[in-house]
């Protein structure tokens, strides 16, 4: 049955037309007399009030059969109900319905539901995942996500840009640092039996790891989850100058901390002819698209998020959406911490050649420019094999955006074009070379300037929400000792 959502009732006429609602308990208060039954079905954060007085019962309604209903209704319960839709006489509210057909469609027993109306942990609503979408909070975290994905699609599809879809499955290391998820056909406990054996035999534990036969695995070779769509999107973007792909990816990365997931979105552009201040431009022109989008499309769930999560959030949004990006080197960021090092009481003290902390990017905007901040030409050594080098044989054209509140929020390159000098950063950095041979094609066959970056739709997200966690802004987090439902 086609139904209008809640969010269309809201905003219609009280022109006492008869509608149909339908949606999951919030609250019951019966008052003797009168009864109100707030229902909510996710299409917005307000609830729809449904109305009965036992002492004037709409014409139409069948008084008994709504009163056996209403027995059987409790927070969590799932309904359908019909009759006109009227003006709200109470005050926060333009409409309400007025009972005339009242239908439980499932009973939810209140000794048994997880979500009770004390306070909820967000600790224990994660241990509840597959329930938690019902709350405000999650409701909301969840309507915005879905915005969010959809202005990152519009902006792209806007300014001419293909997308495209990079593999899961992959056999190279993207980012070079090894944080991969394997996959595997083999047995491992064949392999691990073998290992055994071996070792008995008096065979090196490093020789062991020999015995493992990779051509009879499913791709006949060792392959991984990816950490990243950036090499593939190149192979494209030098064909059709603007890609982007936006998918999941995965690091096996041993950290329990509130701003790491194994498994994460992510939205990585790769355009050819852009050098490092085009990518600049456009990285500023997608982050300020993105929270305009948030402040227009979800401003009664940014509304929440400020008074209950993070107060002045929508300040800070707009705030970000407003400000001409700051452009600085990174050696000239470093020079500007080092001053401050003993005033701000850093845990990490800044120096050259040290990746910048996220307190160090907090304080670059929160405190020195008072502004978002892009910091580029970072040293080479800290930076991935695909950057390219800039004269000083030091530093490479790599860029990261920072803004008040979480600092870093994506970050990306200028790709290194030339085929002599990114063959030798590969040998320079011992990586197998006969897994990106085809990657290496692209500066044989008509190669190019081309740039890109990287933002992580979960750190975006985790931004415009407020929300402490990231394991919070998506629906089933995947972390070390975590992979539940």
């Amino acid at each position: 049955m086609k139904t209008e959502l809640i969010k269309e009732l809201l905003t219609s006429a009280p022109d006492g037309r008869t509608v149909t609602v339908q949606g999951w308990v919030r609250t019951k208060r019966d008052s003797k007399n009168l009864v109100f039954i707030q229902v909510n079905d996710g299409s917005c954060f307000a609830n729809i009030q449904l109305t009965f007085d036992r002492n004037n019962p709409s014409k139409n309604a069948n008084p008994q059969n709504i009163e056996k209903e209403l027995s059987r209704i409790s927070t969590g319960a799932s309904v359908r109900a019909t009759g006109p839709i009227i003006e709200s006489p109470a005050s926060g509210q333009a409409v309400e319905v007025t009972l005339e057909t009242l239908e439980v469609l499932g009973e939810c027993n209140p000794d048994e539901y997880p979500l009770q109306k004390n306070k909820m942990s967000m600790e224990y609503l994660r241990e509840n995942a597959h329930l938690r979408a019902r709350t405000n909070t999650f409701g909301a975290v969840y309507r915005v996500r879905s915005q969010m994905a959809f202005a990152v699609h519009s902006f792209f599809q806007e300014r001419d840009f293909q997308y495209i879809n990079a593999p899961e499955i992959t056999c190279s290391d993207c980012e070079g640092a090894g944080e991969m998820f394997q996959v595997t056909t083999l047995s491992l406990e064949k392999i691990a039996e073998m290992g055994v054996k071996a070792g008995q035999g008096g065979m090196k534990i490093e020789d062991a790891a020999k015995i493992v036969n990779y051509s009879k695995d499913f791709f006949g070779k060792k392959a991984s989850l990816t950490v990243s769509g950036q090499l593939e999107a190149e192979t494209l973007a030098t064909a059709l100058s603007r890609v982007y792909t936006f998918g999941p990816t995965f690091r096996a990365e041993n950290s329990n901390t509130p701003r790491h997931l194994a498994e994460f979105w992510m939205i990585e552009p790769e355009m050819a002819f852009y050098d490092l201040e085009d990518d600049m431009d456009l990285q500023e022109e997608f982050v300020k698209y993105l929270l305009n989008w948030a402040l227009t499309k979800c401003r009664a769930d940014l509304e929440f998020f400020d008074k209950r999560i993070q107060p002045g959030l929508i300040a800070q949004l707009e705030h970000v959406v407003k400000s001409k990006f700051e452009r600085i080197s990174y050696t000239d960021a470093i020079k500007e911490l080092e001053k401050v090092a003993d005033k701000a009481k850093f845990e990490f003290k800044p120096y050259w050649g040290c990746d910048i902390a996220t307190e160090h990017e907090r304080y670059l905007t929160e405190q020195i420019f008072k502004k978002p901040v892009m910091v580029y030409n970072y040293p080479k050594e800290i930076k991935s094999f695909y950057m390219k080098q800039n004269e000083d044989g030091k530093t490479v054209k790599a860029v990261d955006v920072l803004v008040p509140g979480i600092g870093e929020l994506n970050g990306g390159s200028e790709r290194e074009e030339n085929y002599d000098k990114l063959m030798a950063e590969i040998k320079r950095r011992g990586m197998d070379e006969s897994v990106y041979d085809w990657y290496m094609d692209l500066r044989k066959f008509g190669s190019v300037p081309h740039s890109g970056f990287g933002m992580g739709f979960e750190r975006l997200i985790r931004y415009v929400t407020g929300m402490e966690n990231i394991r919070d802004v998506i629906p089933y987090p995947r972390a070390p000792k975590l992979a539940d439902f």
